[in-house]
């Protein structure tokens, strides 16, 4: 019986500008690889692995993501349009004026992430880990954060108004830098803000 084929790896490839719509990249790893505006729409990806690869003005739009790694990638001014990110580790990537019109996420560690003014309203993000995550200046109206781990995260201008934070791990989240009028909060949320207030709670 002949050996399964290894999955494909790369290193340093340039593929800037590359064709790659609607491949199949289960399991390809990918290291510090040149995808600039390479079309990867409708490509899926299952156990991949990028890692330090830049993304910058690529159209992923409609691709699906399942289980997958994208570690310290680059996505600056990326089309994610209705892509799907499920489980997947984003760890310390940038999605700098990325467009993420209806970009869905199930799940997954976006922790360090750079998603610094994205437009994420209405998104359902519930039990996504972000901590440390750069939210400044995001827009998540009415987006579902209950059950999300926004630890230490940076909210320093970001547009919360009717975001559900029910459950949501808040510590060392500056609340008071954010516009929260409207979110939800739960009982821990609210202590959260009165602290970031200033309040002292007993």
């Amino acid at each position: 019986m002949p050996a399964p084929t290894p999955p494909l790896q790369h290193e340093d490839l340039d593929l800037c500008g590359e064709d790659l719509t609607d491949q199949d990249l289960d399991g390809a790893v990918f290291e510090r690889c040149l995808l600039r505006h390479a079309d990867l729409s409708s490509v899926s990806t299952v156990g991949a692995v990028f890692r330090a690869c830049d993304f910058a003005n690529a159209d992923l739009s409609a691709s699906r993501h399942d289980a997958s790694a994208f570690v310290n990638c680059r996505f600056e001014g990326a089309r994610l349009s209705t892509a799907r990110f499920r489980d997947c580790k984003l760890t310390g990537s940038e999605f700098v004026a990325a467009t993420l019109l209806g970009l869905e996420i199930d799940g997954g560690d976006w922790s360090y992430v750079n998603l610094r003014g994205a437009d994420l309203r209405g998104r359902r993000l519930s039990g996504l880990r972000l901590p440390h995550a750069d939210l400044g200046g995001a827009d998540l109206r009415d987006a579902d954060l209950t059950g999300a781990d926004l630890t230490a995260a940076s909210v320093h201008g970001t547009r919360l108004h009717g975001a559900d934070l029910t459950e949501a791990r808040l510590e060392g989240v500056a609340l008071v830098d954010a516009d929260v009028a409207g979110a939800v909060l739960d009982l821990a949320g609210a202590v959260r803000l009165a602290e970031s207030l200033g309040a002292v709670v007993r």
